[in-house]
Formats: structure tokens, sequence, C-alpha cells
């Protein structure tokens, strides 16, 4: 088996943090061929730093360049759908970091376009591959904690004065950056199941994005999910599932390596990096690329984990959240 060639879009933090992860994997099975900028000194800059061979000023050269297997795609939330399709145009399989657009409209037209192409696409809501993920399953699945009647989660910090979660124009606000990570969740406990009924209340920033917001999402059979982000205060980051018998607790749900359940702790330790980190526990990245490779390796144009329905059915709810809030981004009104 040949390993999986990478091409990375972007030489920012996230995009660090998935290379450190990539680096926790072996060398015959993931390589970093290619990083592209949006301008070359930063490329090269990253390239020396990560060892990787090329680097690029610009993503269309990356995008021509044919000894790539994916496009791991790390730039702001703007540049996720005209990236990804340039990539899909020119037949690279994509992994394009949450969310994966602005809004549900180009989150159609990527997925539409992939399938088109019998291109390999997915949402890197990286959460859904811990094993911790799981584990939740399957404590779920044996009927450990009952019936599942509540899911609660909040996820959020006091960001300060970062310009990509602050600024409109750069599709800012915590629900895209952060209340993607409560809401994929209650979705994976209720199984991609459509909630009946969306309740929103939130409040602007300066900047006309949201900056708190919860969101209760009601499903049939007396289930309801409560989630909360913000990016100005400092929240306890983690999630329960409230059952007719027993309860899970999965403190840093986003990217957990426990699971508190009836029975005990199930511990999941993560690899250490042997590079500097700019996110908790980022070498977890690591579970989401095993998966790309598994899909890849099948012929698979998405995955059961992460399929095209659970990354619309989530665009959908923060599109529905955003407008209740009064979010609109340019990418709304074409």
């Amino acid at each position: 088996m040949a390993p999986t060639r990478w091409g990375f879009v972007s030489a920012g933090k996230i995009s660090n943090d998935f290379k450190v992860a990539l680096d926790t994997l072996p060398k015959d099975e993931h390589q970093v061929v290619a990083v592209a900028a949006r301008n070359l000194e930063s490329a090269q800059k990253f390239a020396q730093t990560h060892d990787i061979p090329t680097a690029y000023g610009s993503y269309a050269e990356l995008a021509a360049q044919d000894d790539i297997d994916v496009v791991y795609i790390g730039s702001i939330h703007t540049q996720h759908a005209p990236v990804t399709t340039m990539m899909l145009q020119a037949g690279k399989p994509v992994l394009c970091e949450k969310p994966m657009s602005v809004n549900s409209r180009e989150a159609r037209q990527m997925i539409g376009l992939a399938k088109e192409k019998n291109l390999f696409f997915m949402e890197a809501v990286w959460s859904r591959f811990f094993p911790a993920y799981k584990k939740i399953r399957d404590i779920i699945d044996s009927g450990a904690v009952g019936e599942v009647k509540v899911v609660t989660a909040c996820f959020g910090f006091n960001v300060g004065d970062v310009p990509r979660l602050r600024e409109r124009s750069q599709g800012g606000g915590s629900l895209l950056d952060l209340g993607i990570y409560p809401l994929q969740f209650a979705t994976m406990v209720f199984g991609g199941e459509e909630p009946q009924d969306v309740t929103t209340s939130g409040h602007l920033s300066d900047g006309e994005v949201d900056e708190t917001v919860t969101v209760v999402l009601k499903y049939s059979g007396n289930r309801m999910a409560t989630l909360l982000c913000s990016m100005s205060a400092n929240l306890a980051n983690e999630a329960y599932v409230y059952g007719t018998k027993a309860s899970l607790k999965i403190p840093n749900f986003w990217c957990p390596t426990e699971v508190i359940a009836p029975d005990g702790t199930h511990e999941f330790p993560l690899p250490p990096p042997e590079k500097t980190l700019n996110f908790n526990n980022s070498t977890g990245m690591r579970f989401e690329a095993i998966e790309v490779r598994r899909c890849l390796q099948e012929g698979l144009i998405e995955s059961p984990l992460m399929t095209h329905a659970m990354s619309l059915q989530i665009a959908g709810i923060l599109d529905q959240t955003r407008k209740v809030v009064g979010v609109v981004y340019d990418q709304d009104k074409e």
C-alpha cells in the first residue's frame, strides 16, 4: 500500500496542528508533499518547519500538482467553498476544515460537485473520529443509560480580538467556529434525526456577528438538546448525555480523552506531539486522517462517520440559528 500523499492549503495554526498529528502516524501511510499559502514566504516557512518538499504561493499551483492524493483545506471559513471548488474541479479529493462553508447553499454546491466528479469529500469534524466517540455510541447502543432524553453541551472561550472570529467579512461569530461542536455532538447522539423544532436566542457583537448563542433542539419522543456557545466567556466545555437510567459526562467533548460512564471512567490517551500545538489535543486529528486514508483506499466518496447528509443537516441548523440572531454574511445575499 502506497502512502497517502497530502497537499495542504494554508500555512496557519490549524494546518500546523494537522501536520503534527500526521507525524504521529506511520510515514509509509501519510506524507505531506506540498503546502500552498496566499504568499510564498508563509508557505516556504511552513514547509521548512515541517520538512515538506514543495511550497507554493498560490492555491492554483497546488491544484495543478499531479502527485497529490487528497487536499487538506485549513484556510479561513470564507475560503472553504471557493478553494474546495477549485480542488474538486482539478480532480482532487478534499478534506475541508469545519465549517465546510458559511451557509448551506455553499455546502450543497460543494457536495454536488464532489458527487458529480465522483471524488471523496469530507468536512473535517475531527471530533467524530475520536475513539471516545465510538465508546459513547457503544454505551448508548448497549442500553446502559436507558433511553436518551436530554443532551447538553457548551463550548466557549473569551477569544479576545481575533479578526477571523470578530469580523463578519471573515465569516466570524461563535456559531460557525464553536457552536458547530455542540451541534455535531447532539446530532450524533440523536442519530441524525431531524429536530422537530429549533429555538435560538443570542446576541450580536459590535462587529455584527453572534457572540453568545443558545440553541434548543426539540426531537420526537420528548427528547431535547440544549446547546450553548460563546466567544466572550470561558465555559465549562463539556457535554452530557442523560438517559432514563443513567448519564454520561464527556469533558473536552470536542476532543475527548475520557468518557465518564455508569461503569467508571474510560480513558483514551493521545500520542504526545513532537512539535508545538496551537489547540487542545490536536494530535487527535490523526483519527480523521486514518479515516480519510481508509475511505480513499476503499473508493468511498464520503465517510459513514461524517456523511454529506450529516454536514448538510448541521449547515442547515446553523443557517436557521444565525438568521434568528441576525447574522448575515455577504455569501447569504448571493
